[in-house]
């Protein structure tokens, strides 16, 4: 890790300084020559109420004057210039991060500029806070946008050995427009990285909370069977007899599944047993009890796998 403005490298300052030490002698040299034009007008001037010197000789002089002023400007203007080739000279870093290895010797020859032509010295990566780069689906924005504001939205996100979704942060950006190609929308999340876990490139699934807690009705997925297309759930009777219930499954939470519609708060599900409790036979009602899954360790990964969208720096 780096902190802001800590050298990275030195380039040989010998050339610069030599050129920053010849503009200033430059600006000497043109500060006289201004100091001199401006005595030579001074003294014209006083000639001009004895006719002493024509006007055409003022005219010549207050413009000598201007030029020598003008130099002098230019002469500090290079001095700048010289000043800022001086400090570039050592490479600092412009933001706190994490540095990779040097890609330079010391005694190699190292050229500016922009891509390929420029001479790469190192990279340097924000990993606190870090950015989680992705692409929303147009049904997703559109829902996101009915629900209010998008910047701010909560965001969670998993990575690829991880189980829940346990990494928090925010919407910070959401682009211009939609790719007609994709019907996607390019956007940004931020998250807060103090211990430097997260690493740029990192590939994870995420999940943009559009909304605030809502209740729900939560059964254990065992419990939900399916029927040809339907998903049903068998609820008991106060006569004691099994009936089926088709329902509308919501998101899994924790071995959990949300019931959108279908089930009311009054029914009895069957969570345990339904392979014995067939639809108009009678039971024997228990009390049982829902709770979620207690959180496994994350198992361990020998290779990469895909994943939805990256860290980026």
């Amino acid at each position: 890790m780096v902190r802001k403005g800590q050298p990275l490298f030195t380039i040989d300052p010998r050339p610069f300084t030599a050129a920053l030490r010849e503009a200033q002698a430059d600006a000497a040299a043109a500060s006289s020559e201004l100091a001199l034009a401006r005595s030579e007008l001074e003294r014209a001037s006083r000639l001009i109420e004895f006719d002493g010197v024509s006007k055409s000789e003022i005219d010549r002089l207050r413009a000598r004057e201007r030029a020598a002023s003008a130099a002098v400007a230019a002469a500090q203007a290079r001095i700048n210039s010289r000043s800022l080739d001086v400090e570039f000279a050592t490479v600092r870093a412009p933001m706190t991060g994490r540095i990779s290895d040097r890609r330079v010797d010391p005694g190699n020859l190292v050229s500016a500029g922009d891509g390929g032509s420029g001479s790469l010295l190192t990279t340097l990566m924000a990993v606190d806070p870090i950015y989680f780069s992705f692409e929303g689906s147009e049904a997703l924005f559109l829902k996101a946008r009915r629900n209010g504001s998008v910047e701010g939205l909560a965001v969670a996100v998993r990575l690829q050995d991880e189980k829940d979704y346990v990494h928090q942060g925010r919407l910070d950006f959401t682009d211009n427009g939609l790719d007609p190609r994709s019907g996607t929308i390019r956007a940004r999340a931020i998250f807060d990285n103090p211990d430097l876990f997260l690493t740029p490139g990192m590939f994870g699934n995420m999940r943009l909370a559009t909304g605030g807690t809502v209740k729900a009705l939560l059964v254990p997925d065992t419990a939900v069977q399916t029927d040809q297309a339907r998903k049903i759930l068998l609820v008991v009777k106060k006569d004691g007899t099994v009936a089926a219930k088709p329902v509308e499954l919501g998101p899994l939470i924790d071995g959990l599944r949300v019931i959108r519609s279908g089930l009311l708060p009054t029914d009895q599900v069957v969570i345990v047993g339904t392979q014995f409790a067939a639809p108009g036979s009678k039971v024997e009602i228990r009390q049982g009890k829902i709770a979620p899954e207690k959180r496994a360790a994350a198992p361990a990964v020998s290779a990469p796998l895909p994943g939805k969208a990256s860290f980026a720096n």
